[in-house]
């Protein structure tokens, strides 16, 4: 019935089916165009309602735009419609582990190792980043270890290896690893880097250099790295501060620490606005007290008129003070 239905709207509309709309919100989606690949998958799924992977795009779309319950239930729709889709069981991991869920997390990763999806490299990949990125870099290793296997010149794969076994305080083999990466892959600017800052870690300093060298200031998006290249140049190469070589540096340098004033602004914008929220509320609260204050202390100046009548008849008036020194005179 579905293959009936999802045929009639192929007649409809021709030229697009299920998985050239999944395709274009792909593309959209590697450009950083998440709303535009939402606006895609939409459309899509008006028209097949029932497609796995137009829920999926949806979810992961949702996801990088951290809109944390809209991806889980656009993952949960697709595994309503495969249990064992594999790209839905990563994407509701990565949502588990935003939510704080590990161990949930952990079962729906391993799900994709029960159904035998180790020879999916890039799957394998992205799970294994996704536990290695939390710092979960033991439970990180079946799945780099299942994508190195399937893929032993990835140098991608290799790499990842490389920083697992740093994490894990095993710096030898990371390094060794690390090289090998870059053998696969000269161009492995990232792995470069990771295998540089543990050099120079270890004091390798002329080693770390070597391979800072082979960077460009693009390629860098951490200052720790540019901090290590430029005081190792006027260590090792003595290069003067106001050296040309070291302009383009300090330029990337100034760039990195722009976006996060950016960043700092905003947070210190949100800061200042809840205090001033805070202080608001507080001088509200003063203001009401005071006015309480002020109420109580007009009463006691005020006091109510009170009257009474005596049994003979005698009426007094005032306040009960009053009263009383008239019944006595």
């Amino acid at each position: 019935m579905v293959a009936l239905l999802e045929a009639v709207a192929a007649m409809s509309t021709p030229f697009l089916s299920s998985e050239e709309y999944d395709e274009r919100a792909h593309l959209l989606y590697n450009e950083g165009r998440y709303e535009e690949a939402l606006t895609v998958l939409r459309e899509g799924l008006g028209v097949y309602p029932n497609a796995v992977g137009l829920h999926v795009g949806v979810g992961y779309a949702r996801l990088a735009r951290e809109e944390i319950a809209w991806a889980r239930r656009s993952f949960d729709e697709a595994l309503g419609l495969d249990a064992d889709h594999e790209d839905a069981l990563a994407g509701l991991g990565e949502v588990l582990i935003k939510l704080g869920q590990m161990e949930q997390a952990r079962q729906v990763f391993a799900r994709t190792l029960e159904l035998g999806y180790q020879d999916d490299v890039e799957l394998m990949l992205q799970v294994g980043r996704a536990l290695f990125r939390e710092g979960l870099a033991e439970d990180s290793r079946p799945y780099f270890e299942a994508a190195m296997a399937q893929a032993p010149d990835n140098a991608e794969a290799v790499a990842l290896i490389g920083y697992m076994q740093h994490r894990l305080n095993d710096d030898d083999k990371a390094i060794a690893t690390l090289r090998r990466a870059l053998q696969m892959d000269p161009e492995h600017t990232e792995a470069r880097i990771y295998l540089a800052n543990v050099l120079y870690d270890r004091g390798e300093h002329e080693a770390a250099l070597y391979h800072l060298d082979r960077t460009t200031p693009e390629d860098h998006w951490d200052e720790l790295g540019i901090w290590r290249l430029m005081e190792l140049k006027r260590s090792i190469h003595k290069v003067a501060d106001n050296d040309p070589d070291l302009q383009l540096w300090e330029e990337r340098l100034a760039d990195l620490a722009g976006d996060t004033d950016d960043i700092d602004e905003m947070l210190a914008e949100v800061e200042a606005t809840v205090l001033e929220q805070e202080e608001k509320a507080a001088r509200t609260q003063l203001e009401l007290f005071g006015t309480m204050l002020v109420e109580l202390s007009d009463q006691r100046r005020d006091p109510l008129d009170h009257r009474v009548i005596a049994r003979d008849g005698r009426a007094f008036k005032g306040t009960w003070d009053d009263i009383v020194r008239q019944m006595k005179e």
